[in-house]
């Protein structure tokens, strides 16, 4: 081959082109109105769903004086945005907030001003409880039974295997658990009183038109109950037999300790995780009615009736058909 035809060739793969530097200019007349994209799915979430009730369930939870407080309303939100992107932790929640033009939009908050930290929305998630989160929840579902989204005739179960957040390594034996949980925290009559009054009210729905929703008598019994739902999907440990007890009975995370040992079918080794129970109406928009979170030890079948009978009794509805896999094959309990 010749000299300039081996030239030619070489300028055939040569980069010519120039190199891209940042230069951000400043855009004092641009509006995040205008970057977000019109058809967006959050631009018609926020045309449908109205979440300006959050700000009565959570007002019992803030002082009237003090330096002012995240929105409840976007904190509700940034909760769906989690639920609707997939994502686990509320470090990657802000980290997708940061980069979404159309999430900013979301939240009403503008390109200048600064988001919130993650660990806030830990802080904020833990003042307002499983009781706030609940009626938020089944406020969501009276909506969409208003739309006539809800049909009521046939219910779907299914459970889903979720990781904890903790290592094998933090198990211990029990009682060295419990007598860790104790040295944190000095357990006041007083304060268990309220859990109790918490604990009852869970248990009838938190539904303020029941005239004996504030019996002493009835908060006790409420709180004595051993159905899943009263008990917020925690398991029972008490020792029933000295022949067989669960491992999960045995040894706790002490990072986690409403986690239990998982192994998931085909995983080499085990890690704590948990059991999402759901409950879904047969309708075409497959609403989410219930969800019941447990120690992954609680196999799909043991709550399902619990589930079965808040979900008819809270939405009023009379399902024909029960629908679940082969899990849900397994002698009830009685």
């Amino acid at each position: 081959m010749s000299l300039p035809c081996l030239c030619r060739r070489r300028r055939l793969h040569t980069y010519d082109g120039g190199t891209k530097i940042r230069n951000f200019v400043p855009l004092p007349d641009l509006s995040l109105e205008e970057l977000a994209q019109k058809d967006n799915f959050y631009r018609r979430l926020e045309e449908i769903l109205d979440l300006s009730f959050a700000r009565d369930l959570v007002e019992e939870r803030y002082a009237a004086s003090g330096r002012p407080s995240v929105d409840p309303v976007v904190f509700f939100k940034l909760q769906l945005v989690l639920f609707f992107e997939g994502l686990r932790s509320e470090r990657q929640l802000m980290a997708v907030v940061a980069d979404r033009l159309s999430i900013r939009w979301y939240l009403g908050y503008d390109l200048h001003e600064p988001l919130l930290e993650h660990s806030t929305l830990t802080r904020i998630r833990d003042r307002y409880g499983l009781e706030t989160f609940r009626r938020c929840f089944e406020e969501i579902i009276e909506r969409c039974a208003k739309a006539g989204l809800v049909w009521g005739e046939e219910l779907y179960f299914d459970a889903t295997k979720i990781e904890a957040n903790a290592s094998l390594e933090s198990i211990v034996p029990c009682f060295a658990v419990e007598q860790h949980l104790q040295d944190l925290f000095e357990e006041d009559p007083q304060d268990l009183a309220g859990a109790l009054g918490d604990t009852a009210r869970a248990a009838v729905g938190d539904v303020d038109a029941l005239p004996t929703c504030e019996d002493a008598e009835l908060a006790l019994t409420n709180a004595a109950k051993s159905d899943w739902i009263s008990r917020a999907g925690s398991q029972d440990r008490e020792v029933k037999s000295n022949f067989y007890r669960r491992k999960a009975d045995l040894f706790l995370s002490k990072t986690d300790p409403d986690a239990s040992p998982m192994k998931r079918k085909g995983a080499e080794h085990s890690q704590l995780g948990y059991q999402a129970h759901c409950v879904l109406d047969g309708g075409k928009v497959r609403i989410i009615l219930g969800v019941l979170v447990t120690p992954f030890e609680v196999t799909e079948n043991e709550p399902m009736l619990d589930m079965l009978w808040r979900s008819a009794f809270r939405w009023k509805s009379r399902p024909r058909r029960v629908t679940g896999d082969s899990a849900y094959t397994a002698p009830w309990r009685t």
